[in-house]
């Protein structure tokens, strides 16, 4: 048994909320040059050399890559062998949120209630993830999420009798209609199967694999390829003005299902599809 002060987990969260919100995972970074350089038209590549000058001066002049600093989404895979001592775990996530968003100057964008619209003042409650994993550690995934992208996410209960096919048209038509709201080039996270919330939660999870890694069984991995090039084919192109690159990367995550059911969830990313992660 390994114990853990909570103050370590409101320390770490406080330091990742931060990163994640200035500096963009490497991998993400090099596909946006790549795609910059890929385009031929002379506005769309103006405009991903922008956003590629954007990533580089937010990490030089330590400020947010983006204004929509993000509901803080966390995901932890805690040790069942850690004994977590010196208080209450979620308020410790919070406090280390509150530092986070009003130390840094990030933006606050949360609400107490969602119909009487009252900000919480600094950017908490925080969502949480918690999974219990053998071991004696705790891993931090600090994701904040905005809500241009967030808004465009969707998830339909197809029945099994569903085809690929018919899965991937309800894919391409939903990227089709977000259009240039989710400031593409967009990263896209796509969950199969489980049930109505953990689909959506795949989803989610999706969009915190790295861009450089792709899906392990090749029958998803030929999809994520066959849907690349499909959401590209679309033409929405960089901030919905033509081009070559309407997403940067497909992630697709799986689990099993109910004999009677098929969910599939899109969770869609912007091009600032940021995460930071830790290991306690």
């Amino acid at each position: 048994m390994r114990e853990i002060n909570v103050q370590q987990i409101e320390q770490a969260v406080c330091d990742l909320f931060q990163q994640a919100n200035r500096v963009l995972p490497q991998d993400l970074t090099d596909r946006i040059a790549c795609a910059a350089g890929q385009e031929t038209d002379d506005l769309p590549r103006a405009i991903m050399g922008d956003i590629y000058d954007n990533l580089a001066a937010a990490d030089k002049m330590h400020v947010p890559i983006c204004q929509d600093t993000g509901m803080a989404v966390l995901f932890c895979d805690l040790g069942q062998d850690v004994h977590l001592v010196g208080g209450d775990f979620n308020e410790a996530v919070d406090r280390g949120v509150a530092r986070a968003y009003r130390d840094g100057y990030l933006r606050l964008s949360v609400v107490r209630d969602p119909l009487r619209r009252v900000n919480t003042g600094d950017n908490t409650p925080a969502v949480v993830h918690l999974r219990l994993v053998p071991g004696e550690n705790i891993s931090l995934t600090a994701a904040p999420k905005g809500f241009g992208s967030e808004n465009m996410s969707c998830l339909r209960m197809f029945t099994p009798s569903a085809t690929v096919e018919e899965i991937e048209d309800y894919l391409v038509a939903s990227v089709r209609t977000a259009g240039s709201n989710p400031c593409p080039p967009m990263v896209l996270g796509v969950g199969i199967g489980g049930d109505f919330e953990s689909c959506a939660l795949l989803a989610k999870r999706a969009l915190c694999r790295p861009v450089s890694v792709r899906n392990a069984d090749p029958f998803y991995r030929e999809m994520e390829d066959r849907l690349l090039r499909r959401f590209n084919a679309l033409g929405v192109g960089p901030q919905g003005f033509g081009g070559k690159t309407t997403a940067l990367s497909v992630a697709i995550e799986t689990a099993p299902t109910h004999i009677a059911g098929l969910p599939v969830a899109l969770n869609v990313g912007c091009h600032v599809t940021r995460h930071a992660y830790t290991v306690l």
